[in-house]
């Protein structure tokens, strides 16, 4: 009977594991349909590479740093409960590697290649790891601490916090130190639209991401006895609030309504295990306002140009989904309770400040060494040519 549920929770991480990995495509479809058509074959290659990147600097450092154990090894001991080890690497792998995923998108179409690599190796290796480690597995005793204080620990069940609020505040450091893209925000004040260039595309990436993220969330339970449907139609309930109301505050615009669903994902993770879910649908409906709001203050009045919306999709919702849990995650709310808000808002708050200033640490020593920007001609001519030598649909000899 042990051997039975040994083998089904490797099974379980492993569905997971390979549900979020699939995620990687949502995020290369997403930016791909984004872009503009001069610039996809790079966003496809950089989510690829930089998952690749990820696994092996994650599976060397970055485990290890979070959770202090390490693969070097032999096979046989390895392969033992089924591998059960092995596959709970892949998964938390796949959490690892959506945080350069994110970030692509944010500085999408004027970055070079290889310091964007650089800086994935670094940020898995340890910067998120680091954070990762004392939310999840009770390094330096910042939990035991934040619990003395308030009365319980800092709650972040599948990542709003430890994933995307780090990724999307790493980002918006990156985004900043690269600057707008050429002639976006013109002299005379006017901007130089750049409208997506597959809205198909988009979709596509979105509903991958939103079809994975059931892996994301109900998978992080790690073991098959401590699986619940509550989380499940938690996450459900947070995608339809986030859409219905990016929707409405969007004013119908096919952008908005496919980002809306992962705003309400985004937001759901940190409390998807305790949370009712009409508070679930509150979260995501909230969150999905708090994406068009800040995606059209961004662009528009503070010109930044975070082409994908990154800061305002995975960093806020990602805040305001760390504060959500403890708000809605109560009993006070219908919630399972175990949660308070001033252990969020600690919780929040450390690991907006670690990500906020290792994204300007990390980007800045790489423009001020390598550079981080394209020239302006390879900016112009698209990323897809200046870096990859080919477009997305080359134009054939008309006389072959």
């Amino acid at each position: 009977m042990e051997a039975l549920k040994q083998g089904a929770d490797a099974l379980f991480i492993l569905l997971g594991a390979i549900m979020v990995l699939a995620m990687h495509a949502g995020f290369a479809f997403l930016e791909l349909g984004t872009v503009r058509r001069k610039n996809q074959v790079n966003a496809l290659v950089k989510i690829l590479v930089d998952f690749s990147v990820s696994t092996v600097v994650y599976f060397a450092v970055g485990y290890s740093v979070a959770y202090g154990t390490h693969f070097f090894i032999g096979a046989e001991q390895l392969a033992a409960q089924n591998g059960y080890a092995l596959v709970k690497f892949f998964f938390l792998l796949t959490f690892a590697a959506a945080i350069p995923a994110i970030i692509s998108g944010g500085i999408a179409e004027r970055a070079k290649f290889w310091p964007q690599l650089i800086a994935t190796a670094v940020i898995v290796g340890v910067i998120y790891p680091f954070f990762e480690g004392i939310v999840w597995n009770q390094h330096f005793g910042v939990q035991a601490w934040i619990k003395a204080l308030t009365g319980d620990e800092f709650h972040d069940f599948a990542g709003s916090v430890v994933v995307h609020a780090v990724g999307g505040w790493i980002a918006l450091g990156a985004v900043l130190l690269l600057g707008a893209r050429s002639n976006r925000y013109r002299k005379d004040g006017a901007m130089s639209a750049h409208p997506p260039s597959s809205i198909p595309f988009l979709a596509l990436g979105a509903w991958i991401l939103i079809v994975g993220w059931f892996g994301f969330n109900v998978m992080s339970a790690q073991l098959l006895d401590k699986m619940s449907g509550l989380v499940a139609v938690n996450s459900l309930m947070a995608m339809v609030g986030g859409t219905l109301v990016a929707l409405l505050m969007g004013k119908n615009d096919p952008g908005f309504v496919h980002n809306g669903p992962l705003a309400g994902l985004v937001a759901v993770c940190a409390g998807s295990d305790l949370m009712h879910p009409l508070g679930a649908l509150v979260v995501g409906g909230v969150a999905g306002a708090i994406f068009v709001v800040m995606f059209t203050l961004t662009q528009n009045k503070w010109k930044i140009d975070d082409v994908l919306g990154v800061w305002p999709l995975h960093g806020l919702c990602g805040t305001w989904g760390g504060i959500a849990a403890g708000i809605f995650g109560s009993t006070t709310f219908g919630g399972l309770g175990g949660v308070n808000l001033a252990a969020q808002l600690i919780g929040t708050a450390m690991g907006v400040a670690w990500a906020a200033a290792a994204g300007f640490v990390v980007y800045g020593l790489l423009k001020a060494t390598m550079g981080l920007r394209m020239s302006q001609e390879e900016e112009y001519d698209g990323a897809d040519l200046s870096i990859h030598k080919i477009s997305a649909s080359p134009e054939r000899e008309a006389n072959w």
